[in-house]
């Protein structure tokens, strides 16, 4: 059985909740605002999958609530309807210019409203499931690089904002030209993907991912983690990975497959992109090769 999508209503007037959550209720999880600014607050809590967003409410109309979803990464993606007593078209342009997906009108026609409800929860599952697909790296079944990165830019984005630590790391699999070169192409696609899943399996949080960088290279995120969360984690990482016991009879470094990695752990700077710090575990990575391999080496921007 599939879990219910949630649907956010929002409305100063009580019984205009009353009468949209008696009509929703049994298919959908509902939520419930009666102002902006507490719509905005219960978005980014719960993040759902659709907002019922009522024009006109004292204070912040619902054109200044939706033009703050639409600001923010999290939240820009979930499908708005206008709930309105209009009848304006100028109204109505300004509100889909601004991104909303539809309009429902007062008095409700209770089966206007689930059928239009149905239909945008229906499209926005179907976008994620593409969104997802299109995020994921087939051969090992975690993240791929577009959608590593995106994590990455949203959680630095978090951190800044915060003025929260971030741990994140490169992992690069031990001499792996040879073992593919010896034990063959499809040996080397098992090896990954026993890998990739290893890695995920080591983040116990589900804020923490592991994303596929390209080739045998591994980019990990772990948001509000400091130096000390980040060297234990990444210290379960390597010996879970030496643990797979995967025999590597041409590693400089172990019998068996081992991987390097570079660690970071710090507070990012609001002027610095995200390609600098993947530059910055990157660079951490190259030490740990440098120095003998199959360890791990912080960036020198880490805390203590």
């Amino acid at each position: 059985m599939s879990e219910k999508q949630t649907i956010l209503i929002v409305d100063d007037v009580t019984q205009n909740i009353i009468i949209l959550n008696a009509t929703l209720k049994e298919e959908y999880n509902t939520l419930f605002a009666k102002n902006g600014e507490e719509a905005l607050k219960v978005a980014k809590e719960t993040k759902p999958d659709l907002i019922l967003l009522d024009v006109m409410m004292p204070g912040m109309n619902g054109f200044e609530v939706c033009s703050e979803l639409k600001k923010d990464e999290e939240l820009k993606n979930i499908p708005i309807i206008f709930v309105t007593a209009l009848n304006d078209t100028g109204n109505e342009s300004e509100g889909l210019n601004l991104g909303a997906v539809d309009y429902i009108r007062k008095p409700f026609n209770i089966d206007i409203v689930k059928l239009r409800v149905r239909n945008h929860l229906q499209m926005k599952q179907n976008r994620d499931k593409l969104l997802q697909l299109s995020n994921t790296d087939r051969l090992t079944g975690i993240a791929n690089r577009r959608g590593i990165m995106e994590v990455f830019e949203r959680e630095l984005k978090r951190a800044v904002r915060n003025q929260t630590p971030i741990g994140f790391s490169m992992l690069d699999i031990d001499f792996f030209k040879l073992y593919n070169d010896n034990y063959g192409h499809l040996a080397g696609d098992i090896t990954l993907h026993a890998v990739a899943q290893t890695l995920s399996n080591t983040l116990k949080r589900p804020t923490d991912i592991a994303g596929r960088f390209g080739g045998e290279e591994f980019l990990c995120i772990l948001p509000d983690t400091d130096k000390q969360g980040m060297q234990k984690i990444s210290n379960d990482m390597l010996q879970a990975i030496f643990n797979l016991s995967i025999p590597h009879h041409y590693s400089k470094v172990s019998n068996v497959i081992t991987v390097s990695i570079g660690a970071c752990a710090l507070i990012p700077e609001y002027d610095k992109q995200v390609e600098y710090y993947v530059n910055l575990a990157d660079m951490a990575l190259y030490q740990s090769k440098n120095n003998g391999r199959n360890q791990i080496t912080f960036c020198k921007n880490s805390g203590t």
